[in-house]
């Protein structure tokens, strides 16, 4: 996609840019569409898709809020995977821990002009905590998450560890394997049905820790430690370098350390 430059580029014109995007798709599709919008930990995703369906709002149309973190499989359905298929997927987050089967259900009955009730999951507690009721019909669905349109890695690619964590906890490769083909099947069909991806694209993986910990200080004493963050992070590192390298999304919103849109392509 080409350069659109954009004046004094800050978050009100990257989310203009963004909502006129959104707009544009809907008219041309003229029927509900379904919005990706991805971005690495910490990048403002939840914040600006507010202020997406706000603009939209102005324009007439109606927006319903997903987030993929509010699909994250249940505290107990993780113990169960790490008990028979590798212990880190006890931890929430890569692909293969989200109930994509309840999420798809969830968007088809929004895209159907149906209400949808979705799971809430609390970040501090590490669960879910109930449901809520997201009201249709809607004109679009803006699905957030940090893995969205992420695609699978050949064999090779994860031969070589990229991190601390896959070299001393999954030195065999199993857990990545088993992730990256999640990353094939389920995922990659959730994606497809996408009809237009947003990215906001941080400026390399360096900054993606002190992103987190920042939202980690929102949490108060419910958030991790910093090592316990430094941990956690490995765990999305490999498909976040490999979403920075690949850019898989039709619009991106370029962003400097500090988070601050410098570009939309």
């Amino acid at each position: 996609m080409p350069d659109r430059p954009v004046p004094d580029l800050g978050w009100d014109a990257a989310d203009v840019a963004v909502a006129d995007a959104v707009a544009a798709c809907h008219s041309a599709l003229g029927r509900p569409v379904l919005v990706g919008l991805a971005g690495a930990q910490g990048s403002g995703k939840s914040t600006m898709a507010p202020r997406i369906a706000a603009l939209l709002a102005e324009k007439g149309l109606g927006t319903a809020i997903l987030a993929l973190d509010d699909f994250y499989l249940t505290r107990e359905k993780r113990k169960a995977l790490a008990e028979t298929v590798h212990p880190l997927l006890a931890t929430r987050g890569v692909p293969g821990t989200h109930d994509i089967g309840l999420l798809t259900r969830a968007f088809d009955a929004l895209l159907a002009g149906q209400s949808a009730i979705v799971p809430r999951f609390d970040k501090g507690s590490d669960d879910r905590t109930g449901t809520r009721t997201v009201a249709g019909p809607v004109d679009v669905v803006l699905l957030e998450g940090w893995c969205i349109g992420a695609r699978a890695q050949t064999d090779a690619a994860l031969v070589e560890p990229v991190n601390a964590l896959e070299r001393d906890e999954d030195a065999d490769g199993t857990w990545r394997r088993w992730v990256n083909r999640r990353l094939a099947t389920d995922y990659a069909a959730l994606f497809d049905r996408i009809d237009l991806r947003i990215l906001l694209r941080a400026p390399d993986f360096a900054v993606v820790e002190r992103w987190r910990c920042e939202q980690e200080a929102h949490l108060g004493l419910r958030g991790m430690t910093s090592e316990q963050i430094t941990r956690f992070v490995q765990h999305y590192e490999r498909v976040t370098r490999a979403m920075l390298a690949e850019e898989p999304a039709d619009l991106i919103v370029d962003q400097s350390p500090d988070r601050v849109p410098v570009a939309i392509r």
